[in-house]
């Protein structure tokens, strides 16, 4: 294992295409950390920093934004406009059988044509979502008031931002390695590991070390668990014909369904719905809206209550992974294939039999691995509820997306790497 993989280390070192990926990858991180480091004009930092403390909304809510939102920088809004509109055009797909079609069925050109209204859509996201949350620090008293000119200027800002950090985020696509959007979060949630460490070694006291050792063990246990599990895969034998003198027979090989088929995706579809009707009670309350201030109490109450708010996480996570799973694993796309290509699942018709197998076995993998991905997102919302540090919250979603994007980024090269080895 250690020769396989210090000969993969030493191809991905001298090829110069991988490499290249890589620091494609390294630089796209280095402009976004510059965005993020430009505030917007007329901050009041010390006002920033009492509104952020031990403030859990706003602290995923800079997860989000790669660490943008905490110093209120010009890319404040991160990828959340893009992930946002990339909800709605997911629930598309199940809404509309048009939108579902044009996804599934008409191929490269029509997931093409998808990505281009999600983009489309990111566009009066950004802005609504900017003039949303600057109404709301004003109201705060953490960005100084300013004339319809000089607000309109900010929101301009700051959706032009947003469009960009999503631009930054398909060439990281397209001319890197892994997912952009994961890729910019998790460079986000790398950037203030430093701060977060250092602030909790200057806090530490005596009484809670047991605490941050507790701490720490679970997060090593968590790593583990969830490398465990998102490596692990149900192999469905494929056999491929061939003509044999005097007898048939097959070759044989493997069809890979993973556990964790959607990947780090779900958890960021849940909190990003969880998120969303805080952001829009509070910015109805900040611009004066009737009748919100019951039901702003009411929501923050329930956000509050990590047994509700961990219940309704775990739910919606195992959700969207069973969502995003029918969605980029199809049965019947994988089952044609496989006809087409003149293979079969040994004892299982080909047709609509191999497609009904396949996606009973996806249902089967998958409920585990919900259920899995759902359990290890409310731990923190556990410890929350038994000692009542809300740090751990913020802290544990961040370790989750940060593992699942570093395996994902793992496999692509690795993918990289086994292709130009053979």
């Amino acid at each position: 294992m250690l020769a396989t993989w210090g000969r993969k280390l030493k191809l991905i070192t001298q090829d110069p295409v991988i490499r290249n990926r890589l620091l494609f990858v390294l630089a796209a991180f280095a402009v976004f950390r510059f965005l993020a480091s430009i505030p917007i004009p007329g901050v009041d930092k010390v006002a920033l920093a009492q509104f952020f403390t031990n403030n859990q909304f706003l602290g995923l809510l800079n997860i989000f934004s790669g660490g943008g939102f905490s110093n209120l920088s010009i890319v404040m809004l991160g990828v959340g406009p893009y992930i946002t509109a990339s909800i709605i055009m997911q629930l598309a797909t199940v809404i509309s059988p048009k939108v579902k079609e044009m996804y599934t069925e008409e191929g490269e050109a029509g997931r093409t044509k998808f990505v281009a209204w999600s983009r489309g859509l990111t566009i009066p996201l950004a802005f609504l979502q900017g003039i949303a949350f600057l109404t709301l620090l004003q109201s705060q008293g953490i960005v100084a008031p300013l004339p319809p000119f000089l607000f309109a200027v900010n929101v301009l800002l700051v959706a032009a931002g947003s469009l960009l950090l999503m631009w930054i985020g398909e060439l990281i696509t397209e001319f890197g390695i892994g997912n952009g959007v994961s890729l910019i979060i998790f460079a986000g949630i790398v950037a203030g590991l430093p701060a977060g460490i250092g602030q909790a070694i200057f806090t530490a006291t005596v009484a809670n070390i047991p605490a941050y050792v507790g701490f720490l063990m679970l997060a090593l246990i968590i790593i583990f668990t969830v490398v465990l599990v998102s490596e692990a895969e149900r192999s469905v034998p494929i056999h491929y014909a061939r003509q044999v003198r005097g007898t048939t027979g097959g070759a044989p090989t493997y069809l890979p369904i993973r556990l964790l088929q959607a990947g780090v995706i779900p958890i960021i579809f849940a909190l990003s719905l969880l998120l969303l009707p805080q952001m829009i009670l509070n910015v109805l309350s900040a611009i004066g809206a009737g009748g919100i201030e019951p039901l702003l109490r009411g929501y923050a109450a329930f956000s509050a209550n990590p047994w509700t708010n961990g219940g309704a996480y775990f739910l919606l996570v195992v959700m969207f992974t069973y969502f995003y799973t029918s969605i980029t694993f199809e049965p019947k796309r994988v089952a044609d294939n496989l006809q087409k290509s003149g293979a079969f699942v040994p004892g299982v018709r080909p047709g609509k039999e191999t497609e009904k197998y396949i996606g009973n076995v996806v249902s089967r993998v998958t409920f585990p691995g919900a259920l899995f991905l759902g359990s290890v997102a409310v731990i923190p919302f556990v410890i929350q509820g038994i000692t009542g540090i809300t740090a751990i919250l913020v802290g544990g979603t961040a370790l989750l997306i940060a593992v699942n994007v570093v395996l994902d980024l793992i496999r692509k090269i690795d993918a990289q790497a086994s292709l130009r080895e053979y």
